[in-house]
């Protein structure tokens, strides 16, 4: 991005420039891995671009971000997520095609990536009913999600990628999830690729 938003400035202060640069790109570069990946083994699934897109989303960002004063990286699941300053930056693919980021849904309302929004992302707009839920649920946290300071903010990097066209839309922000139909309910996003860049297709 050309410049820094006022948001991005607040969340990340002098860190916001250089984070609104590196982390598309770093995204950009997981998709040049995955699909060589893919291009390696020859298979007419998809299946080795995904996992590997998966796993190399994680690493790249951890490289690219790495060198910056304040970043700091958490061995969470067997993946490194980064810290820069009070903010875990988690990435999310959340589509193959050129959807808006509303439409990001996770696969499943448990499990570490449900429980790392819930637990870290903003309060509900909604709150629901108390039903004593609150202190059932972090009883059944995520072991990984326990690790990280109670007073991390998330911040969600959610992008939609596919083989063909590479990196489409990357988006950030916060979002809490809606457990009854697993889809983000964001409270800001702002995105992080000019509709002029190269997608790296």
């Amino acid at each position: 991005m050309s410049a820094v938003t006022p948001w991005a400035r607040d969340t990340f202060g002098t860190a916001a420039g250089q984070l609104a640069r590196t982390i598309p790109a770093c995204l950009v570069e997981a998709h040049k891995r995955a699909r060589h990946g893919h291009e390696g083994v020859h298979t007419q699934t998809l299946e080795a671009y995904g996992h590997g897109l998966h796993a190399a989303q994680y690493e790249t960002l951890g490289a690219g971000l790495a060198p910056l004063e304040a970043a700091m990286a958490r061995r969470l699941q067997g993946r490194t997520i980064m810290v820069v300053g009070s903010n875990v930056i988690y990435p999310i693919r959340y589509a193959k095609k050129d959807v808006p980021v509303t439409a990001a849904r996770l696969r499943k309302a448990v499990g570490f990536r449900a429980d790392l929004i819930r637990r870290h992302g903003p309060e509900p707009m909604q709150q629901s009913l108390d039903l004593g839920l609150e202190e059932l649920d972090e009883q059944h946290l995520h072991p990984d999600v326990a690790l990280l300071p109670p007073e991390l903010r998330l911040i969600i990097v959610a992008y939609a990628c596919s083989m063909e066209q590479g990196v489409i839309r990357v988006e950030w922000g916060s979002a809490e999830l809606r457990r009854e139909d697993r889809y983000l309910i964001w409270h800001h996003h702002e995105p992080l690729l000019p509709s002029a860049d190269p997608r790296a297709a």
